[in-house]
């Protein structure tokens, strides 16, 4: 029988899983109503002291990452309601959801800078292709080889990220 502190990883990775199949597929209103009832329950129960920041920060990278690939034409989102401007709410809420895995279900990834970069070059950019399948959403032809770029550089940040402040709070 699993731990229970294997049983709340493993339900921090099939929250994430839910809420990105809810958010693609159930559009803005769907997100916003899923994104914050889990974001609202990670807050809650599993969030550490002071993840708010990153989880905020990690949303407003994605905001301007995605943001910045729409407006130089690697996404077409149609008709879609967009987040100032930029990303369907639904696609916008993918990313704070992304960051409530990073130190819990994804925390044993960072120890691994090389593996996890390769791991968001290859992750990263499927879940873009599954989304788009889902959603209709047309991509540049450009943009999956972008998006492996910047996965796999976000990716190795956070592991220097994650492992920094373990050696920090370790010291501390």
């Amino acid at each position: 029988m699993a731990s229970p502190r294997w049983q709340g990883l493993l339900f921090n990775a099939l929250r994430f899983e839910a809420g990105w199949l809810l958010c693609v597929l159930g559009g803005s209103w769907v997100a916003a109503i899923t994104g914050g009832v889990l974001l609202g329950w990670h807050f809650w129960r599993c969030a550490l002291p002071g993840e708010w920041r990153f989880i905020g920060v990690f949303a407003l990278l994605g905001l301007a990452l995605d943001g910045g690939l729409h407006v130089v034409g690697g996404f077409n989102f149609g008709e879609q309601a967009l987040v100032a401007g930029l990303l369907p709410l639904w696609l916008w809420m993918l990313w704070p959801l992304f960051a409530t895995m990073v130190f819990h279900s994804l925390a044993w990834l960072w120890r691994y800078p090389l593996i996890a970069a390769v791991c968001g070059a290859i992750s990263g950019p499927l879940s873009y292709v599954g989304g788009a399948a889902l959603t209709g959403v047309s991509m540049a032809p450009w943009l999956l080889p972008a998006q492996a770029l910047i996965w796999a550089a976000l990716c190795f940040g956070i592991s220097r990220y994650a492992n920094h402040k373990a050696t920090v709070s370790s010291v501390s």
